[in-house]
C-alpha cells in the first residue's frame, strides 16, 4: 500500500512536468506568431505569462511529489490481506508492472514482485513441504500456465465458461498457475522461469511424468523463451515436456507495439507532443519485446530501444521432442477478412499468432492450429472450442 500511494502521487507529479512543458511549447509558439504582428511589445505579456505558468506548474508538481513521499509512509492501512493476493489489488498492480515494471524492477520496488507459482491469489514457496500443502491432490502430469502481459493468473477464470484447469483437473492434470512481471524483458522472464521450473519438478511432491506449457499473449513468448534458456542450462524438465500450446501468442509481432514504437518517434520531433512522446517511451521492455516476438537476450542487449530501425528477433527453433499447437482469434469469423487481416483478434494478427508469414516461420506444424472466430484477443483465456482442443492436446502420450 506505501508504494501504491507513493507511485500514484509521484506519477501524478510526473505528469505534470509533461503538461508544463505542452503548455510552454503551444505558448511560445502563440507568442511568437503575435510578435510577428505587434513586435516587441508582447515581451512584457510573455514574461509575465510565464513566471506564473512556471510557478503554478512548479507548485503543482512538488506538491504531488511531497504528498507521495507524505502518503507513502503514511498508507499502512489495517487491511486483512496483501493486496497482492486479492484479485482486485492483483490486477492494479500488474497494470503497473506491465507497463514499468522493468523500471520499478530495477528500484527494487515491492510493487515489482518476483516470478511465483500462485494458489488463491497467495505465492506458494519452492519447497518441498510447501508444495505439498498447497497441491494435495498433485498428479504426475502437470500443465504450466502463463498469463499475459498485464494479467494474473485470476484472468484464467474470465468469462462464464468452465476455466480450463477445473476440465484438466477431471483428467488428471494438475495445472500450476505462474505469475510474474510482464514489464520485465521476455527473455529475463524466461530465464527466472527456466529455473523455477527447474526447482519444481526436483520438489513436487510426486514424480513428474510429463509437462505441459500453456501460454496466452506474451506467456507463450515467456515459455519458448523458458525452454531455450533451460535447454542452454541442461535442466531436466526440458525433456519432459511433451506439449507446448500458445493462445494468441504473437510470436511474429504485435502491430499495436509497431504503432507505438513507430508513434513515439513522430511526437518526439515536436516541442508541443514531445511530453506525450517521452510518456510513450517509458513503456516497459516487455511491451517492447512484443514488437518482434524478440524471447532471447541477444534480441535487445545494447542496441538503442528508440531506434526506429526494424526489431530484432533471432530465430528461436521450437523446443524438439514436443509437439507444439497454436490458437488464433479473430472478430470475423476468416482470418482472412479484410477487418481481421487489419486488427486479427484486436491485439494480435492471425499469421503472427500461427508464426509464418513472406518472411518467418516460427516451425508450427499448420495442422496443429485453431483459428476461432468471433472472437477477442482476451476470450481465448477461456473458450469452450478452446478448451475442448486443449484436453486433446493435453491428453497423455499412449
Amino acid at each position: 500500500m506505501r508504494a501504491l500511494s507513493e507511485l500514484g502521487l509521484t506519477e501524478l507529479g510526473n505528469a505534470t512536468r509533461g503538461i508544463h512543458q505542452t503548455h510552454r511549447a503551444i505558448s511560445d509558439r502563440v507568442f511568437g506568431a503575435v510578435r510577428h504582428g505587434v513586435g516587441p511589445a508582447v515581451a512584457p505579456i510573455k514574461t509575465v505569462h510565464d513566471a506564473i505558468t512556471d510557478g503554478v506548474y512548479l507548485i503543482v508538481g512538488q506538491t504531488m511529489t511531497t504528498a507521495g513521499r507524505v502518503g507513502g509512509v503514511a498508507a499502512d492501512l489495517p487491511l486483512k490481506q496483501a493486496p497482492s493476493t486479492t484479485r482486485v489489488g492483483a490486477t492494479i498492480i500488474a497494470a503497473i508492472n506491465g507497463v514499468i515494471g522493468d523500471e520499478l524492477d530495477s528500484r527494487q520496488s515491492p510493487l515489482a514482485e518476483p516470478m511465483s507459482i500462485r494458489v488463491d491469489g497467495a505465492p506458494v514457496p519452492l519447497t518441498a513441504p510447501a508444495l505439498a500443502v498447497a497441491f494435495p491432490a498433485a498428479r504426475r502430469r502437470l500443465v504450466v500456465a502463463l498469463h499475459g502481459l498485464v494479467e494474473t493468473e485470476y484472468s484464467w477464470a474470465a468469462g462464464e465458461s468452465e476455466p480450463y484447469a477445473d476440465r484438466l483437473t477431471r483428467a488428471g492434470i494438475t495445472t500450476v498457475f505462474v505469475r510474474y512481471n510482464t514489464g520485465r524483458r521476455i527473455s529475463t522472464n524466461g530465464r527466472d522461469l527456466a529455473e523455477l521450473l527447474d526447482d519444481l519438478v526436483r520438489r513436487w511432491p510426486v514424480p513428474v511424468e510429463s509437462i505441459g506449457l500453456l501460454g496466452h499473449s506474451m506467456g507463450g513468448l515467456v515459455a519458448r523463451s523458458a525452454a531455450h534458456y533451460g535447454r542452454e542450462a541442461g535442466h531436466g524438465w526440458v525433456a519432459r515436456v511433451d506439449t507446448n500450446v500458445s493462445l494468441g501468442t504473437p510470436h511474429l509481432g504485435a502491430p499495436l507495439e509497431n504503432l507505438a514504437h513507430l508513434g513515439s518517434a513522430r511526437l518526439m520531433a515536436l516541442p508541443e507532443t514531445k511530453a506525450l512522446g517521452r510518456l510513450l517511451r517509458r513503456r516497459s521492455g516487455g511491451i517492447r519485446d512484443l514488437r518482434a516476438g524478440s524471447i532471447v537476450d541477444e534480441d535487445w542487449t545494447g542496441r538503442d530501444p528508440d531506434d526506429v530501425a526494424r526489431a530484432m528477433a533471432a530465430e528461436v527453433p521450437l523446443m524438439p521432442g514436443a509437439e507444439h499447437y497454436f490458437v488464433s482469434g479473430s472478430i470475423t469469423h476468416n482470418p482472412r477478412n479484410p477487418l481481421s487481416r487489419i486488427i486479427g483478434d484486436g491485439l494480435v494478427l492471425h499469421h503472427s499468432a500461427s508464426g509464418h508469414n513472406s518472411t518467418r516461420r516460427i516451425g508450427f506444424d499448420p495442422s496443429n492450429g485453431l483459428h476461432v472466430g468471433k472472437s477477442n484477443h482476451l476470450a481465448l483465456l477461456n473458450d469452450p472450442r478452446v478448451a475442448e482442443k486443449l484436453m486433446t492436446w493435453f491428453a497423455p502420450r499412449i
